[in-house]
């Protein structure tokens, strides 16, 4: 089980065919084929109640209009809206919070004028977000970030009210990019606001449209392999935008990263393995705030859990015992194929982190080994002598793709993702540069302050001598911008950062060393 700490970053591809061309159909079909037997399968998981059906047609071949009579989406079956519709509405009673900025913002229209091209995962919950960027006043197209955990139903339902919606679950890789395309390549329309999850359409863009990427007034990201992704064009002089760090955000790192994977983790694994977790041996790579929430719900479930590590601070905070250290440097290749054939027969491998290249499951694709398909999103891989591992969602995020997540945790990071479109929107010239910027702790805590009513909770208020003697406003901000509650270490230093601190480190080594062995010779 992957977590946030487990991940590296993530280079750019520079292969020209990614960009350049699309397979045919008859490619697409074998292209989709030699990667799975079932990669482009829609049966439903417990993530999309869609209804399975035998019609194997990519939506790519067929013509779809809406009761409008366009046709400027590309979904499974646009005849499930009405389904989707019902699901929207289930959601929204458990986003109270995001709704509220609606019903407050729309009269403002505070977004009107941008023309958002968002690229995350395509669910119930994103749904209601879409929809309160709509009523602020937004022109939205949208594609998927993952393969897998599109609800066919949901983006039904958003193609019919309007919104070009290019995703269904089981897209080839093909197909992912060209769903990216057709959101960004349309006629007529130029997006301006960038919403990404996990980097690929903001890289899409940079490296196909570079003219279209330099008028795009502002980015936001949510992910930590999106962040790295961004903080990588930054550092290379190539971020011609501003762009705002959402992940490391408060409320998203405890909330979408800790407590929603220390719920949804268990979920994931029940329903594709019907596993009892008392008595199993788990190895949990990284200790981030998905670590952290991974690990707790394994450990209270009975499972005996190893915890590996490359950061001796988030080792320290274990608590558990530590298994071994080498290959967590990032999020490459973090499970090798040395570990995958070392590994007991049943083992069970899966990942909580965004991209697919945590797991080197590239490297099982071999002619020795045998992939047999068992349900949705659940395949054993066969090695000669019959060892089987047991490989879910083909090494993609787990609880998307299998599974649902806290629609309350989702309302919290879709409510950041609007203000941090506003705010970027909205921003007089020169209050940003073309740099990467984390959420305002104000908007932060605002984001908070909107969903305590959920809990019937009050805030007590400073008395104007206790927020003197704190230097503090009495309504906020409470903690300064670099303050997040957990480690900060994915925040990168530039480079006098870097400097002060290893003139520090280099001054503290022997005064430290000499401490410590006189201590020992005075015992």
């Amino acid at each position: 089980f992957l977590g946030n700490k487990a991940r590296a970053q993530i280079q750019f591809v520079e292969d020209k065919q990614e960009f350049s061309r699309f397979p045919t159909k008859a490619g697409r079909r074998s292209l989709s084929r030699s990667i799975s037997q079932s990669s482009t399968d829609s049966y439903s998981s417990a993530a999309s109640y869609t209804d399975s059906s035998d019609d194997e047609t990519s939506p790519r071949d067929k013509t779809q209009l809406n009761s409008k009579g366009t046709s400027d989406f590309c979904v499974k079956n646009i005849k499930q809206a009405e389904f989707g519709r019902r699901e929207i509405e289930i959601a929204e009673q458990d986003m109270s919070a995001l709704i509220s900025l609606r019903k407050r913002a729309q009269g403002e229209k505070p977004l009107a004028g941008a023309k958002i091209v968002g690229c995350t995962h395509i669910t119930a919950q994103t749904a209601v977000l879409i929809e309160t960027l709509v009523a602020l006043g937004a022109q939205c197209r949208w594609t998927a970030c993952n393969i897998y955990s599109t609800q066919n139903e949901v983006a039904a339902a958003l193609s019919e009210i309007g919104v070009a919606v290019f995703a269904w679950k089981g897209e080839s890789e093909d197909d992912f990019w060209w769903c990216i395309d057709k959101c960004v390549n349309m006629e007529g329309w130029q997006p301006n606001m960038i919403l990404d999850d996990g980097g690929d359409l903001t890289h899409w863009v940079y490296k196909k449209y570079p003219n279209v990427f330099k008028k795009i007034r502002g980015i936001v990201e949510e992910s930590v392999t999106g962040v790295h992704r961004l903080y990588q064009l930054s550092k290379a002089g190539k971020l011609c935008v501003p762009a705002m760090n959402v992940n490391d955000s408060v409320t998203k790192q405890k909330f979408d990263n800790l407590y929603c994977c220390r719920e949804s983790i268990l979920d994931g694994l029940k329903r594709t393995t019907d596993v009892m977790f008392g008595g199993k041996q788990v190895v949990v790579c990284g200790y981030g705030e998905v670590g952290k929430g991974c690990t707790a719900a394994l450990k209270a479930m009975g499972s005996i859990v190893y915890v590996t590590e490359i950061d001796p601070i988030c080792a320290l905070q274990i608590g558990f015992r530590l298994g071994f250290f080498s290959g967590l440097l990032g999020n490459k290749n973090v499970v090798t194929r040395d570990q995958l054939d070392r590994m007991k027969n049943g083992s069970i491998v899966c990942n909580m982190g965004h991209s697919n290249t945590e797991i080197d499951v590239a490297s099982l694709r071999t002619p020795e080994l045998t992939w047999e398909r068992v349900r949705s999103q659940v395949d054993h891989v066969i090695w000669p002598d019959g060892k089987r591992v047991i490989l879910l969602a083909e090494g993609r995020l787990l609880n998307l793709s299998c599974s649902t997540v806290p629609t309350f945790v989702l309302s919290i990071t879709a409510t950041t993702q609007a203000l941090a479109l506003i705010e970027l929107y909205n921003a007089p010239e020169g209050r940003y540069k073309q740099d990467v910027y984390l959420l305002p702790k104000k908007m932060d805590e605002y984001v908070a302050s909107l969903h305590l009513p959920t809990f019937d909770a009050h805030l007590t208020e400073l008395s104007d001598e206790q927020a003197k003697y704190l230097g503090l406003n009495k309504n906020g901000p409470f903690k300064p911008n670099y303050y997040r509650y957990n480690h900060p270490s994915k925040i990168p230093l530039n480079d006098t950062q870097i400097s002060d601190l290893c003139t520090i480190y280099l001054q503290w080594i022997p005064t430290a060393t000499t401490y410590m062995f006189s201590l020992v010779q005075s015992s």
